[in-house]
């Protein structure tokens, strides 16, 4: 049997049975209004209770078959002669089917009686479904007829059986196999009962249409054909649709049996029959499941015998009928699911009806159940699909529940035996075989009269039967009509039998006479087909919407599905992204943590290398003087000062005279034209790396709109940095090395690569000078972040510090350069260039910041240098001291290198500045030009010159002779000096070189105007001999030249000089202007080699590695053209002329209209005023003079800055002749002499001096040493009221100074003590402290302790800028220390200047010493002796200009004289004084001077430094 649409037997039993106890109990049980409840659903009035009923018909039907299953298999055991070996293998499997049962058969058969018709609880179901609702009068009538039907169907059926049990089962053996597979094929055994189930209807679908069935011809034909029907729609198999209905039920859910195949003999043979007696038309299942269909037909057949058919054989085809139907109920089984049971069992009832009408009189024996199997089994049949639902619920309730055996005992075993087998759960592939089962014993059945059996089996249903005749006579007796329209149910006749008798005989044959079987099924059948076809379209109903709703469920599952599918893979992508973030953490982890070791390698032996110079230094503790006579080898310091000079030298731990070094042979180098040719050749690629040569439209690729938007577009700086790792390249002078650059949120880091194979390539040597490898950098001291260009891409960084060194990276795209620049402090490009402190003005183009800056109008106004100016330009053009292709880039400016002296008024002393170097001899521009009018090359675009003027190799021939310069230049050359005739050797003969050699176009660099040193072979290299034997040393100087600081000097000031100044825009337009490239460049002679130009190759799309490296050497080799940073002409320089009566510069030239002495301001003590401190700046708060006297006694004298010429700022006509002093009020009406007075005690053996005091830069604080506790002290000048003690030194603290102040007002002040160290202390402008932390300012940490004297420390002086610290003890030389604390070199004066005074260090690289006795040494801070001097005088205070380029001086002879620095040559003596000077400062302008005396007055003298300027002196 084919299991019920995926429900197995057992399941389906125990649904049904289940759902009739939940009836049970919220139906029966209670007295629930269920009206509510159907409209809500929509369905229709009474439904519910309908479909109660249908499911009480389906679990009694049920219960019949279970029993007669139980009997039929105690009869295969007793009976050993069956009718055929189908019968009997059939008999088999049902016998192993209940075997297989036993369990739960056991269980059920304790409360079910065997022979009883219906069991109690079935009993008292049907009459709580017909009393429960009484009120209801429609409703309850139309459920009394139907169960008025139902058990008379049951009634006659039952006593046919009695009558004939032995031929039904012969028949319905012989017929089951037909049968069988008849149900097997028919369409209903497929349905799922469980659909009907929620309708109620399932019964009811098995029930064909009563219309359908009317076709019949004759009865028996409608059984099988309700069979059929119940097959079709509800899933049960033919002729049984009414009891198919309870018997499929049972017995399909029992047809899970293992002997599959008997069970569909049977029951085809027992459909074949069926359709061979009664049955042709395949509608007839139709009928056979409708009772309404039914009655038609059986009415005929019934009436049929009237006309003369005999009524036995009537009766035997009858029997043959629901034979097969009943076999087909019992397929049907699967179909049970149908809660229809009525339905089913109604066709089937109508069948038995009909037989039981024609029953022959042969009596079965009285126990035989088969006798009347036929019939019965159709009922039963019909019941059992709803019973099966109950099959439990119904057990339990009636233990005597009747074995319903309806006419054949084997039909009845069939179907009891395909309910037990549903009962337990297993497929009853026996049902057939069940039918074939004989009756009970004969012995049995012929011990009990027919009346006996009649009464046991009916006892209990009959009075239910009268008790809805009697309490529904009016309507019965309406509805049930005879054949001739007369009542049946009348007072005299019926009525009667049914109150007064209790004779179950009485009314068993009442109901057997022709005129009830007609009436009752005519009137009451139509009522139950009615109540099946209302259950078989539920049922149809509701399979559509259980298959909508699976369909909905099962696209909800599969989207869900599909959902968890992509959710898994989801979570298994943000797994691996987990790990992979994890090994990357763990590898960042891992790569800091070997960072950290490398970092801290690097510092240790940086440390070491320090202690050891501390110690071993000749002024060191373990340092003797036979270590002066050692080499000492010295660097190129990385520190720069605010114009980007490199100018300090430090130790170079590995310098060496390179002994070892061979020099180049001449043949190394090939002529010029193979030189040309070999670059060419080299250089030529093919058109796919380059961009288009259209250089107009290269030069509009920045608009000019983007400098207004730069300035004016909203800062998007305050987003958050990210930090992380960063694949990075550090670009250093000759190395560019691969690392990472980690960025956390206080610092940088960066670590090189070091398995990386270039990285192994590099000597040792290099990498010794390469600094950053390991490096680590504070976000606190990041000054400012340029873009940079690398290799012609914009993928480069330069940072520089606050250590005034910078460090150059580059990265694999521009994306990561903003993410860098997004990551690191927002400091723009610094303070310097008059823009927003912002990270897009990091990012912006050189044009854009060339155009937003104001450096342009601040030159032009003569507020800053040329070189200032042009240092300005490379910058921001990205030219770099990090990468030797991108070297900053000066001009020549002078072209006489000859004469013995050198005019600089004549102006044939200068270069012309508006042509390229290449073009500026005649016969060489007509060369170039030829050469780019003829060019042939297909691979390469026309240009005049082959290399560029400026490239690493030329930065290195320039530099050759200092390191790490040098050890750069042997490392690009295969470790071999230039041969002697090519090197650089002499300037004139350099000059020469750039005049005539077709190849060679240098420009110069910019140390030629500050660096001396470069000209000096200072560790002793070898470079060979010229042809002409003349060595190779240090360079050849100009005649006019006698050291190498005079040819900077001069060459300096031919750079400032007006000449120059009035066409340095002109160079300016070639090299970073609109003469770079394009037209104008093919006009002026400037085109260079295309691949020095940014934006002619992007290096991104050559994806040949072999083919990239090329083209990276070829760069290299070319050279880099700066930044394009104007696409017209560059204003020019406003003349000093015109600037006469504009605010002062220090270059402005004017008349000295002017007193020397401006006034004098004598104070009421007479104590001598022994510092003077001239903060003068018009936007501090306090522009004062701040004296101080010898007696401690401070006044903050307020300054005017009104004196001067018309014009100046402040200047007023009402205040012209004010004095620019004026005198602090608490001291001049002697009012608040408490508030400047400085009571704490000093030292008595302190000789108060200049020394001794520093006022702060903003005049509101001084600081005050000498005191007995060994501190030095803070004081507020507007209280006077101690503020700060600091404590550090181990005696006295005998002298003070104070660098010059930045924004912020913060500075270096250092002390130096009688413990001959000097402590170098931070102070810091916003806490007004000194130290960094306001919490701790009781116990600041000086930033560097500094040693090396051998006495007390007398006087010091500190210069910012340089990073230098000069002091000087009572006895010994002057000591330069850096402020880290390293002690770079001492100032070994000649002979008699052996005890420093004074000391005074100017930005400019002077450093002038006062000895005693008048003493004078000018020392370059390189340590070189450059004048000296003797003064008749006792000189107390010396100053320098602010260009370091004069010296003011004066004394106890109370003269002030002015020196000219470089030699010491005397310029101006003021008139003398009445009293010894002891102090002097210069007002901020460097033209007022400002002096204490000794007598306790103060004056001020005119002073205009550019009096005595060559160039006023020669031209005003």
């Amino acid at each position: 049997m084919e299991l019920t649409q995926g429900m197995s037997s057992e399941t389906a039993v125990s649904f049904l049975s289940r759902l009739m106890a939940m009836v049970d109990v919220l139906v029966f049980a209670s007295s629930l209004n269920f009206s509510e409840i159907e409209a809500e659903k929509n369905m229709s009035s009474g439904g519910l209770m309908r479909q109660c009923l249908r499911l009480v018909c389906c679990v009694a039907v049920r219960n019949c078959l279970e029993c007669r299953q139980r009997q039929r298999d105690r009869g295969c055991f007793s009976k050993s002669n069956l009718p055929s070996s189908k019968s009997q293998d059939s008999l088999q499997s049902t016998a192993a089917a209940s075997k297989s049962q036993d369990s739960l058969q056991s269980a059920a058969a304790a409360s079910k009686d065997p022979d009883r018709l219906l069991q109690d609880v079935d009993i008292n179901r049907l009459r709580a479904v017909v009393f429960r609702d009484v009120d209801d009068s429609k409703q309850a009538q139309f459920l009394a007829l139907a169960v008025v039907y139902f058990i008379s169907v049951l009634m006659v059926s039952k006593y046919r059986d009695i009558l004939e049990p032995q031929r039904e089962i012969g028949r319905s053996s012989s017929l089951s196999g037909r049968s069988i597979r008849h149900e097997i094929n028919s369409p209903t055994s497929t349905e799922h009962p469980s659909s009907s189930f929620p309708e109620c209807g399932q019964g009811e679908k098995q029930i064909p249409n009563p219309m359908d069935d009317s076709p019949l011809a004759s009865l028996p034909h409608t059984d099988s054909g309700i069979g059929e029907e119940g097959h079709g729609p509800g899933g049960l198999n033919g002729a049984e649709l009414g009891l198919g209905l309870g018997l499929g039920l049972g017995m399909g859910m029992a047809g899970r049996e293992t002997d599959r195949d008997r069970e569909r003999d049977l029951l085809c043979t027992l459909v074949r029959r069926s359709r061979e007696s009664l049955f042709d038309s395949p509608h007839n299942p139709n009928t056979a499941s409708n009772p309404g269909q039914a009655p038609p037909s059986s009415i005929s057949s019934i009436s049929q015998p009237n006309k003369g058919i005999n009524v036995k054989e009537i009766l035997k085809s009858l029997v043959a009928a629901p034979l097969d139907g009943g076999d087909a109920g019992h397929e049907v089984g699967p179909t049970p699911y149908h809660p229809d049971p009525a339905l089913k069992t109604h066709p089937m009832q109508f069948h038995s009806f009909d037989r039981s009408v024609m029953v022959p009189v042969k009596k079965p024996p009285p126990g035989s159940l088969s006798v009347n199997t036929v019939g019965t089994s159709i009922a039963s049949g019909a019941v059992t699909p709803g019973s099966t639902p109950n099959i439990f619920a119904a057990a339990t309730a009636t233990p005597k529940s009747m074995i319903n055996t309806t006419g054949a005992t084997e039909s009845a075993s069939s179907s009891s035996s395909s309910s037990s087998s549903f009962v337990n759960g297993a497929t009853s592939k026996n049902l057939p075989a069940v039918q074939t089962v004989a009756p009970m014993p004969e012995d049995t059945v012929e011990n009990m009269s027919i009346t006996t059996k009649l009464e046991c089996a009916l006892e209990k249903v009959a009075p239910l039967l009268r008790e809805i005749f009697v309490d529904f006579a009016p309507f019965l007796s309406r509805t049930l009509l005879g054949s001739h329209g007369q009542e049946l149910l009348i007072e005299g006749t019926g009525l009667v039998c049914m109150k007064s008798s209790t004779s179950v005989v009485e009314l068993v044959m009442l109901l057997c006479s022709q005129e009830w079987q007609n009436s009752i099924q005519k009137n009451a059948g139509l009522a139950f087909i009615e109540l099946i076809n209302e259950g078989r379209l539920l049922c149809h109903a509701m399979k559509d919407h259980i298959v909508r709703v699976a369909n909905e469920a099962e696209f909800i599952l599969n989207r869900q599905r599909a959902e968890d599918v992509h959710k898994h893979a989801e979570f298994e992508s943000n797994c691996a992204q987990y790990a992979a973030d994890r090994r990357e953490e763990e590898k960042m982890c891992d790569h800091l943590i070997s960072a950290a070791k490398h970092r801290d390698h690097v510092t240790a032996n940086q440390l070491k290398q320090k202690i050891l110079n501390i110690l071993t230094n000749k002024h060191g503790a373990w340092g003797t003087m036979s270590q002066s006579q050692l080499h000492d080898f010295w660097r190129l310091d990385y520190w720069e000062d605010d114009l980007r000079r490199r100018r300090r030298f430090v130790r170079n731990p590995f310098g060496s005279t390179h002994l070892d070094v061979s020099l180049k042979a001449l043949e190394d180098y090939g002529t010029e034209e193979e030189e040309e040719e070999g670059l060419k050749s080299k250089k030529t690629l093919r058109s796919q790396s380059l961009v288009s040569q259209n250089l107009e439209a290269e030069l509009m690729l920045e608009g000019d709109d983007d400098t207004v938007s730069l300035l004016q577009e909203k800062e998007m700086d305050n987003l958050a940095g990210q930090t992380g790792l960063f694949p990075a390249q550090l670009v250093s002078p000759v190395v560019v090395v691969h690392g990472t650059l980690s960025i956390t949120t206080t610092e940088i880091y960066f670590e090189v690569d070091e398995d990386d194979p270039s990285f192994k390539k590099i000597h040792t040597k290099v990498l010794a000078y390469s600094e950053g490898l390991h490096g680590k950098w504070m976000f606190s001291e990041i000054r400012a972040v340029f873009s940079r260009r690398y290799l012609l891409q914009n993928t480069g960084l330069e940072v520089f510090m606050a250590n005034r060194t910078s460090v150059m990276f580059n990265f694999p795209d521009q994306a990561t350069v903003k993410r860098v620049v997004y990551s690191l402090p927002r400091v723009g490009v610094g303070t310097s260039y008059g823009l927003p402190q912002a990270r897009r003005i990091s990012l912006a183009t050189p044009r854009q910041l060339f155009k937003s800056s104001n450096m342009t109008q601040r030159w032009q106004r003569r507020e800053i240098s040329n070189f200032e100016y042009l240092m300005f330009l490379n910058t921001i053009a990205g030219r770099s001291y990090n990468d030797l292709n991108q070297y900053p880039v000066f001009p020549w400016v002078l072209t006489n290198f000859e004469s013995e002296e050198l005019d600089l008024t004549l102006p044939g002393n200068f270069r012309d500045l508006s042509k390229p170097i290449g073009a500026l001899h005649p016969k060489r521009a007509v060369f170039s030009a030829e050469r780019y009018d003829t060019w042939e090359e297909d691979g390469t675009p026309p240009h005049h010159y082959g290399s560029l003027y400026s490239t690493a190799n030329t930065t290195l021939l320039w530099m050759l002779r200092i390191e790490p310069f040098t050890t750069f230049f042997l490392n690009a050359n295969e470790n071999q000096f230039d041969h002697p005739d090519r090197a650089f050797s002499g300037i004139a003969r350099a000059w020469r070189s750039c005049q005539r050699d077709t190849a060679d176009v240098k420009e110069l660099i910019p140390e030629f105007y500050y660096l001396p040193e470069m000209f000096v072979n200072s560790s002793g290299f070898e470079l060979g001999q010229r042809e002409d034997g003349t060595p190779v040393s240090d360079i050849e100087l100009p005649a006019w030249a006698k050291k190498p600081e005079d040819f900077v000097r001069i060459n300096r000031m031919a750079l400032e000089s007006e000449f120059v100044s009035c066409q340095l825009h002109q160079w300016i337009d070639l090299i970073f202007g609109y003469k770079q490239r394009g037209p104008e460049a093919v006009r002026a002679l400037n085109v260079f080699h295309f691949l020095s130009y940014e934006g002619s190759v992007t290096l991104d799309t050559i994806t040949d590695s072999a083919q990239r490296e090329l083209m990276e050497t070829q760069i290299q080799a070319c050279g880099q053209t700066p930044s394009q940073l104007l696409i017209e002409p560059h204003p020019p320089r406003s003349s000093a002329m015109h600037l006469c009566f504009l605010p002062q510069s220090p270059l402005m030239f004017k008349d000295q209209m002017q007193q020397d002495v401006i006034m004098v301001l004598k104070f009421p003590s007479n104590s001598p005023v022994t510092h003077v401190a001239a903060n003068t700046l018009p936007h501090l708060s306090v522009p004062a003079a701040v004296t101080v006297t010898c007696s401690r006694l401070f006044a903050v004298n307020r300054w005017h800055n009104t004196v001067g010429l018309r014009g100046a700022p402040g200047y007023s006509l009402e205040q012209a002749h004010h004095l620019p002093i004026e005198m602090d009020p608490l001291i001049a009406n002697n009012s608040g002499v408490s508030k400047r007075q400085i009571t704490d005690l000093v030292d008595q053996s302190i000789q108060i001096n200049t020394h001794c005091f520093v006022v702060t830069a903003d005049n509101r604080y001084i600081l005050v040493c000498g005191f007995w506790d060994k501190s030095f002290r803070v004081y507020s000048t507007e209280t006077g009221k101690l503020t700060q003690i600091v404590f550090g030194h181990w005696d006295v603290v005998t002298c003070l100074a104070r660098s010059e102040s930045y924004i912020g007002g913060d500075c270096y002040i250092v002390s130096g003590s009688r413990d001959a160290t000097l402590l170098l202390w931070y102070w810091s402008g916003r806490h007004h402290i000194i130290g960094d932390n306001p919490n701790n300012s009781d116990y600041p940490a000086p930033r560097a302790v500094l040693t090396g004297h051998d006495h007390e420390v007398v006087c010091v002086s500190v210069c910012a800028e340089l990073g230098l610290v000069i002091s000087g003890a009572k006895e010994g030389p002057c000591l330069v220390h850096t402020i880290t604390g390293d002690l770079l070199r001492a100032l070994e004066g000649p002979e008699l200047c052996l005890r420093p005074r004074l000391i005074s260090v100017s930005s400019e690289g002077h450093c002038v010493i006062c000895y005693e006795r008048g003493r004078f040494c000018n020392f370059s801070i390189n340590g070189k002796l450059l004048a000296q001097m003797e003064v008749n005088d006792a000189t107390r205070a010396i100053l320098l200009s602010s260009d370091g380029q004069n010296l003011v001086t004066g004394g106890d002879n109370g003269v002030v004289e002015v020196w000219q620095a470089c030699d010491f040559k005397q310029l101006y003596i003021y008139p003398g004084c009445d009293a010894g000077i002891r102090a002097m400062d210069l007002s901020h302008d460097q033209r007022t001077l400002i002096t204490g005396m000794a007598s306790g007055s103060i004056v001020a003298f005119n002073i205009d430094f550019n009096r005595w300027h060559y160039e006023h002196q020669n031209r005003y």
